[in-house]
């Protein structure tokens, strides 16, 4: 069973999709938000596995939500405008449904879902998801250029879409692999997600400042700078013992 819950501003499109889930029993609708803030306060006491959210709303955008989230639910969007479909899918997003939103194409995104927990599944049964050490070297390819690299010499994973952009010496190449799933093999004492985007090596850092409303921005040894979100630089400050 997925808890679900649906985010649009529009009374009828939230009703049409509660009836077209009605024949998917495994996605049990848990709420509706009616727009971006009533969706986050929504996200935190229900812990939605998956969210069904429009991009256009009269607050802000479905994806100013996600880019408030530290770690997402996976996502479906359904909205009536097209020309967003390539920036959703830089936000992960599992499937993009155009309003008013077909049972076919509904089912076929429940249907990535349910792939996506089979892979999950085998994955962790056979023993993949054990965590990395520091000392572990990951293989990273690049067109057709390759490397062996430790994990120690990897100062900061970049979230790009469905991958990952890889941080090491001067090189910067692009791994299959979403942030979400490197950070639960990452050992959490060496790598801290520092924001929905950012992975960072805690022993590559160079210097700590304040940030703007409560946050921190981190300078990495190869000059990067990398912003804590509020939320995250509480847990950053206790970790470091600031």
């Amino acid at each position: 069973m997925k808890k679900a819950l649906i985010i649009d501003d529009e009374r009828l499109a939230r009703s049409e999709l509660k009836k077209l889930l009605a024949d998917h029993p495994e996605i049990v609708v848990v709420g509706e938000a009616v727009n971006a803030k009533d969706g986050i306060e929504k996200i935190e006491t229900l812990h939605p596995d998956l969210l069904f959210l429009d991009i256009q709303m009269p607050d802000k955008t479905g994806f100013d939500l996600l880019a408030e989230l530290e770690k997402a639910p996976q996502v479906i969007f359904t909205t009536a405008y097209d020309e967003y479909a390539l920036k959703a899918f830089e936000y992960n997003a599992l499937d993009y449904l155009l309003k008013p939103v077909e049972p076919k194409r509904l089912a076929d995104a429940i249907h990535k879902l349910h792939q996506l927990e089979e892979k999950d599944r085998l994955a962790t049964a056979g023993g993949i998801r054990t965590l990395l050490s520091e000392n572990d070297q990951v293989f990273v390819k690049d067109g057709d250029r390759c490397w062996f690299v430790k994990l120690q010499e990897i100062r900061l994973f970049e979230s790009v879409g469905n991958y990952a952009r890889v941080y090491f010496e001067t090189n910067k190449p692009l791994i299959l692999k979403s942030l979400n799933a490197l950070e639960e093999r990452l050992d959490e004492r060496v790598f801290f997600r520092a924001n929905r985007k950012h992975i960072v090596n805690l022993r590559m850092i160079e210097k700590i400042d304040t940030y703007f409303n409560g946050g921190l921005l981190l300078e990495m040894r190869g000059g990067e700078k990398i912003e804590v979100s509020r939320r995250q630089a509480v847990k950053f400050k206790e970790m470091m013992s600031l």
